[in-house]
Protein backbone atom coordinates (compact mmCIF):
# COMPACT_ATOMS: atom_id res chain seq x y z
CA UNK A 1 0.00 0.00 0.00
CA UNK A 2 1.22 3.67 -1.06
CA UNK A 3 1.96 6.20 1.71
CA UNK A 4 -0.74 8.45 1.94
CA UNK A 5 -0.22 12.40 1.06
CA UNK A 6 1.83 14.39 2.89
CA UNK A 7 0.23 17.26 4.84
CA UNK A 8 -0.87 19.89 3.51
CA UNK A 9 -0.80 18.15 -0.09
CA UNK A 10 1.45 18.32 -3.44
CA UNK A 11 4.61 17.53 -3.52
CA UNK A 12 7.15 19.38 -2.18
CA UNK A 13 9.78 22.11 -3.84
CA UNK A 14 13.70 21.66 -3.82
CA UNK A 15 13.91 24.72 -1.66
CA UNK A 16 11.27 23.06 0.98
CA UNK A 17 13.50 19.68 1.31
CA UNK A 18 16.63 21.34 1.99
CA UNK A 19 14.78 23.28 4.75
CA UNK A 20 13.51 19.96 6.21
CA UNK A 21 16.92 18.48 5.94
CA UNK A 22 18.85 20.92 7.90
CA UNK A 23 16.37 20.32 10.75
CA UNK A 24 15.83 16.60 10.03
CA UNK A 25 19.64 15.72 10.22
CA UNK A 26 20.86 17.20 13.94
CA UNK A 27 17.40 16.36 15.17
CA UNK A 28 17.82 12.29 14.53
CA UNK A 29 21.36 12.92 15.45
CA UNK A 30 20.59 14.27 19.05
CA UNK A 31 18.17 11.65 19.67
CA UNK A 32 20.84 9.00 19.20
CA UNK A 33 18.78 6.42 17.08
CA UNK A 34 14.87 7.35 17.36
CA UNK A 35 11.82 5.43 16.16
CA UNK A 36 11.01 5.62 12.10
CA UNK A 37 7.55 6.48 12.77
CA UNK A 38 8.47 9.47 15.42
CA UNK A 39 10.38 10.99 12.83
CA UNK A 40 7.15 10.68 10.53
CA UNK A 41 5.78 12.39 12.85
CA UNK A 42 7.76 15.01 14.14
CA UNK A 43 8.49 16.69 10.79
CA UNK A 44 4.91 15.72 8.96
CA UNK A 45 6.60 12.99 6.23
CA UNK A 46 6.00 9.89 5.06
CA UNK A 47 7.94 6.88 5.35
CA UNK A 48 9.13 6.96 1.89
CA UNK A 49 9.92 10.58 2.07
CA UNK A 50 11.91 10.58 4.99
CA UNK A 51 13.70 7.84 3.04
CA UNK A 52 14.14 9.80 -0.04
CA UNK A 53 15.83 12.66 2.25
CA UNK A 54 18.03 10.26 4.15
CA UNK A 55 18.92 8.73 1.36
CA UNK A 56 20.45 12.39 -0.21
CA UNK A 57 21.98 13.17 2.94
CA UNK A 58 24.15 9.56 3.09
CA UNK A 59 25.66 11.77 -0.30
CA UNK A 60 26.69 14.59 2.12
CA UNK A 61 30.57 15.05 2.57
CA UNK A 62 33.90 16.64 1.66
CA UNK A 63 36.01 16.33 -0.67
CA UNK A 64 37.19 13.27 -2.18
CA UNK A 65 33.79 11.98 -1.26
CA UNK A 66 35.07 8.42 0.11
CA UNK A 67 33.45 6.86 2.56
CA UNK A 68 34.89 8.08 5.24
CA UNK A 69 34.09 11.88 4.56
CA UNK A 70 30.12 11.36 4.50
CA UNK A 71 27.77 11.15 6.77
CA UNK A 72 26.43 7.95 7.02
CA UNK A 73 22.91 6.70 7.65
CA UNK A 74 22.06 3.60 9.67
CA UNK A 75 18.19 1.71 9.99
CA UNK A 76 17.99 -0.72 12.47
CA UNK A 77 14.94 -2.36 12.67
CA UNK A 78 11.93 0.52 13.29
CA UNK A 79 15.37 3.17 14.13
CA UNK A 80 17.32 5.15 12.17
CA UNK A 81 20.65 6.94 13.33
CA UNK A 82 22.60 9.66 11.58
CA UNK A 83 26.55 9.90 12.31
CA UNK A 84 28.85 12.20 11.19
CA UNK A 85 32.17 11.27 9.84
CA UNK A 86 34.88 12.42 11.83
CA UNK A 87 36.02 15.05 9.53
CA UNK A 88 32.92 16.92 10.84
CA UNK A 89 34.32 17.27 13.72
CA UNK A 90 37.66 19.43 12.95
CA UNK A 91 36.64 22.91 14.25
CA UNK A 92 35.44 24.85 10.97
CA UNK A 93 37.94 27.76 9.97
CA UNK A 94 35.59 30.82 8.56
CA UNK A 95 37.09 34.27 7.60
CA UNK A 96 34.71 36.75 9.63
CA UNK A 97 33.11 37.71 5.61
CA UNK A 98 32.33 34.21 5.49
CA UNK A 99 31.07 33.54 8.59
CA UNK A 100 28.98 37.00 8.36
CA UNK A 101 27.44 35.95 5.12
CA UNK A 102 26.38 32.29 6.40
CA UNK A 103 24.55 33.66 9.31
CA UNK A 104 22.41 36.52 6.45
CA UNK A 105 22.01 33.35 4.37
CA UNK A 106 20.88 30.96 7.25
CA UNK A 107 18.68 33.97 8.43
CA UNK A 108 17.10 34.37 5.47
CA UNK A 109 16.25 30.78 5.17
CA UNK A 110 14.69 30.97 8.80
CA UNK A 111 12.68 34.26 7.92
CA UNK A 112 11.71 32.57 4.59
CA UNK A 113 10.24 29.68 6.42
CA UNK A 114 8.19 30.72 8.89
CA UNK A 115 7.67 30.87 12.66
CA UNK A 116 8.18 27.15 13.32
CA UNK A 117 12.09 27.34 11.75
CA UNK A 118 12.56 29.99 14.55
CA UNK A 119 12.87 27.14 16.86
CA UNK A 120 14.74 24.91 14.49
CA UNK A 121 18.07 23.38 15.39
CA UNK A 122 19.08 25.72 12.20
CA UNK A 123 18.55 28.82 14.39
CA UNK A 124 19.79 27.47 17.32
CA UNK A 125 23.20 26.96 15.31
CA UNK A 126 23.10 30.67 13.16
CA UNK A 127 22.66 32.08 16.99
CA UNK A 128 25.68 30.43 18.28
CA UNK A 129 27.53 31.59 15.16
CA UNK A 130 26.35 34.86 15.70
CA UNK A 131 27.17 35.00 19.08
CA UNK A 132 30.95 33.93 18.13
CA UNK A 133 30.45 36.88 15.93
CA UNK A 134 29.58 39.02 18.48
CA UNK A 135 26.17 40.57 16.95
CA UNK A 136 23.14 39.59 16.89
CA UNK A 137 20.97 38.44 13.67
CA UNK A 138 17.86 40.26 14.73
CA UNK A 139 19.73 43.45 15.16
CA UNK A 140 23.23 43.50 13.50
CA UNK A 141 21.93 41.42 10.01
CA UNK A 142 18.77 43.45 9.16
CA UNK A 143 17.17 41.04 6.24
CA UNK A 144 14.49 43.25 4.36
CA UNK A 145 12.57 41.55 2.06
CA UNK A 146 10.85 44.68 -0.26
CA UNK A 147 8.39 46.29 1.62
CA UNK A 148 5.81 43.89 3.02
CA UNK A 149 3.74 44.69 5.96
CA UNK A 150 4.30 42.23 8.88
CA UNK A 151 0.66 41.22 9.05
CA UNK A 152 0.27 41.19 5.40
CA UNK A 153 2.33 38.50 4.77
CA UNK A 154 1.24 36.95 8.49
CA UNK A 155 -2.50 36.10 6.96
CA UNK A 156 -0.74 35.43 4.08
CA UNK A 157 0.80 32.73 5.95
CA UNK A 158 -2.35 31.63 7.34
CA UNK A 159 -4.41 31.48 4.17
CA UNK A 160 -1.31 29.10 2.68
CA UNK A 161 -1.38 26.91 5.93
CA UNK A 162 -4.94 26.61 6.17
CA UNK A 163 -6.54 26.98 2.25
CA UNK A 164 -8.53 29.35 3.04
CA UNK A 165 -9.14 32.24 -0.22
CA UNK A 166 -8.12 36.04 0.39
CA UNK A 167 -9.48 39.43 -1.10
CA UNK A 168 -6.98 41.73 -1.67
CA UNK A 169 -6.38 45.24 -3.53
CA UNK A 170 -3.00 44.98 -5.65
CA UNK A 171 -1.31 47.69 -7.27
CA UNK A 172 -0.16 46.89 -11.08
CA UNK A 173 2.90 49.14 -11.60
CA UNK A 174 3.83 49.10 -14.75
CA UNK A 175 -0.25 50.27 -15.76
CA UNK A 176 -0.64 52.46 -12.45
CA UNK A 177 -3.94 50.43 -12.03
CA UNK A 178 -5.19 49.38 -8.65
CA UNK A 179 -7.28 45.98 -9.16
CA UNK A 180 -9.56 43.65 -6.48
CA UNK A 181 -9.57 40.22 -7.12
CA UNK A 182 -9.91 37.20 -5.19
CA UNK A 183 -6.99 34.53 -5.61
CA UNK A 184 -6.14 31.33 -3.53
CA UNK A 185 -2.72 31.20 -2.37
CA UNK A 186 -0.83 28.33 -2.80
CA UNK A 187 2.79 29.35 -1.51
CA UNK A 188 4.51 32.17 -0.33
CA UNK A 189 8.44 32.46 -1.21
CA UNK A 190 11.07 35.10 -1.42
CA UNK A 191 13.37 36.06 -4.13
CA UNK A 192 15.13 38.68 -5.38
CA UNK A 193 14.69 40.35 -1.99
CA UNK A 194 10.84 40.38 -2.43
CA UNK A 195 8.24 38.39 -1.01
CA UNK A 196 5.75 37.00 -3.72
CA UNK A 197 2.78 34.88 -3.63
CA UNK A 198 1.37 32.41 -6.06
CA UNK A 199 -1.86 30.80 -6.61
CA UNK A 200 -5.25 30.90 -8.52
CA UNK A 201 -6.18 34.24 -9.33
CA UNK A 202 -10.25 33.80 -10.34
CA UNK A 203 -10.14 37.39 -11.75
CA UNK A 204 -7.84 36.39 -14.68
CA UNK A 205 -8.60 32.47 -14.05
CA UNK A 206 -5.47 31.21 -14.09
CA UNK A 207 -2.17 30.75 -11.87
CA UNK A 208 -0.72 34.26 -11.02
CA UNK A 209 1.96 35.57 -9.36
CA UNK A 210 2.00 38.87 -6.96
CA UNK A 211 4.51 41.06 -5.42
CA UNK A 212 3.05 41.15 -1.63
CA UNK A 213 4.27 45.05 -1.24
CA UNK A 214 1.75 46.15 -3.86
CA UNK A 215 -0.83 44.43 -2.15
CA UNK A 216 -2.62 47.29 -0.14
CA UNK A 217 -5.67 45.33 1.36
CA UNK A 218 -5.91 42.03 2.47
CA UNK A 219 -8.80 39.84 3.89
CA UNK A 220 -8.81 36.28 4.96
CA UNK A 221 -11.99 34.96 3.76
CA UNK A 222 -13.84 31.91 5.25
CA UNK A 223 -14.00 29.87 1.47
CA UNK A 224 -11.51 27.14 1.05
CA UNK A 225 -10.16 25.11 -1.67
CA UNK A 226 -7.66 22.13 -2.61
CA UNK A 227 -4.38 23.19 -3.35
CA UNK A 228 -3.78 21.33 -6.95
CA UNK A 229 -0.58 18.66 -7.03
CA UNK A 230 1.50 20.81 -9.01
CA UNK A 231 1.04 24.13 -7.12
CA UNK A 232 5.07 23.44 -6.01
CA UNK A 233 6.02 23.39 -9.36
CA UNK A 234 3.49 26.79 -10.57
CA UNK A 235 5.81 29.91 -11.76
CA UNK A 236 3.99 33.19 -12.32
CA UNK A 237 5.26 36.51 -13.76
CA UNK A 238 7.48 37.96 -11.00
CA UNK A 239 7.36 42.12 -10.68
CA UNK A 240 4.44 42.36 -12.80
CA UNK A 241 1.24 43.26 -13.54
CA UNK A 242 -0.28 39.28 -13.40
CA UNK A 243 -2.37 39.60 -16.24
CA UNK A 244 0.32 41.42 -18.22
CA UNK A 245 1.12 39.55 -21.90
CA UNK A 246 4.03 37.25 -22.75
CA UNK A 247 6.70 36.67 -25.21
CA UNK A 248 9.27 34.22 -26.05
CA UNK A 249 12.76 35.20 -26.76
CA UNK A 250 15.19 33.51 -28.30
CA UNK A 251 18.70 34.93 -27.02
CA UNK A 252 22.63 34.82 -28.34
CA UNK A 253 25.07 33.84 -25.19
CA UNK A 254 25.82 38.16 -24.76
CA UNK A 255 22.06 38.70 -24.40
CA UNK A 256 21.72 36.37 -21.17
CA UNK A 257 21.83 40.12 -19.26
CA UNK A 258 17.83 39.87 -19.93
CA UNK A 259 17.15 37.48 -17.71
CA UNK A 260 19.77 38.50 -15.24
CA UNK A 261 17.83 41.52 -15.23
CA UNK A 262 14.29 41.05 -15.57
CA UNK A 263 11.76 38.41 -14.36
CA UNK A 264 11.03 35.69 -16.38
CA UNK A 265 8.60 33.07 -16.01
CA UNK A 266 11.04 30.35 -17.49
CA UNK A 267 14.23 29.60 -19.24
CA UNK A 268 15.71 26.83 -21.42
CA UNK A 269 19.63 26.78 -21.88
CA UNK A 270 21.27 25.53 -24.86
CA UNK A 271 24.62 23.86 -25.14
CA UNK A 272 25.86 26.87 -27.19
CA UNK A 273 25.02 29.20 -23.98
CA UNK A 274 22.17 30.78 -25.80
CA UNK A 275 18.42 31.16 -24.06
CA UNK A 276 14.97 30.86 -25.05
CA UNK A 277 13.24 32.98 -22.43
CA UNK A 278 9.93 33.62 -21.86
CA UNK A 279 8.70 36.93 -19.93
CA UNK A 280 5.80 39.35 -19.01
CA UNK A 281 5.69 42.40 -21.36
CA UNK A 282 5.27 45.53 -19.10
CA UNK A 283 4.43 47.89 -21.78
CA UNK A 284 4.71 48.01 -26.30
CA UNK A 285 7.01 50.68 -25.64
CA UNK A 286 9.11 48.72 -23.02
CA UNK A 287 9.30 45.85 -25.48
CA UNK A 288 10.62 47.98 -28.36
CA UNK A 289 13.37 49.40 -26.31
CA UNK A 290 14.64 46.13 -25.55
CA UNK A 291 14.69 44.68 -28.64
CA UNK A 292 16.06 47.48 -30.14
CA UNK A 293 18.48 47.38 -28.00
CA UNK A 294 19.45 43.79 -28.10
CA UNK A 295 19.81 44.03 -32.21
CA UNK A 296 20.43 41.15 -33.88
CA UNK A 297 21.07 38.89 -30.20
CA UNK A 298 17.44 38.53 -29.91
CA UNK A 299 14.25 36.89 -32.22
CA UNK A 300 11.05 36.84 -30.92
CA UNK A 301 9.99 33.35 -31.42
CA UNK A 302 6.14 33.95 -30.01
CA UNK A 303 3.64 36.28 -28.62
CA UNK A 304 0.30 35.95 -26.34
CA UNK A 305 -0.72 39.21 -28.50
CA UNK A 306 0.19 39.21 -32.21
CA UNK A 307 1.03 42.45 -32.51
CA UNK A 308 4.01 41.93 -29.91
CA UNK A 309 5.24 39.64 -32.23
CA UNK A 310 6.40 42.34 -35.02
CA UNK A 311 7.05 45.45 -32.54
CA UNK A 312 10.36 45.37 -33.47
CA UNK A 313 9.80 45.57 -36.88
CA UNK A 314 7.29 48.33 -36.49
CA UNK A 315 9.54 50.02 -34.25
CA UNK A 316 12.57 49.97 -36.37
CA UNK A 317 10.23 51.81 -39.13
CA UNK A 318 9.38 54.44 -37.35
CA UNK A 319 12.81 55.35 -36.25
CA UNK A 320 14.14 55.19 -40.14
CA UNK A 321 11.54 57.21 -40.90
CA UNK A 322 12.75 59.91 -38.43
CA UNK A 323 16.14 60.05 -40.53
CA UNK A 324 15.08 59.41 -43.63
CA UNK A 325 15.83 62.38 -46.23
CA UNK A 326 12.82 64.95 -46.38
CA UNK A 327 11.58 65.38 -49.80
CA UNK A 328 10.98 68.95 -49.58
CA UNK A 329 13.15 71.17 -51.51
Amino acid sequence: MSDPAPPGGGRRTATDRVLRMLSIVPWIAAHDGPRVDDVCARFGLTRSQLLDDLNVVQLVGLPPYTPDTLIEVVFEGDRVWVRFAEVFARPLRLTPDQALALVAAGAALVDAAGDDAARSPLATGLAKLADVLGIAPSEAIAIRLGGSRPEVLDILRQAVRERRRVHLEYYAYHRDQTTTRDVDPHRLFAAGGTWYVVGHCHRAGGIRTFRVDRIYRLELLDTTFERPPEADAETGALDLDPDAPRVVLDLAPSARWVVETYPVDETVERTDGSLRARLAVASRVWLERLLLRLGPDATVVDATDPELATVRETAARRVLARYAPSSAP
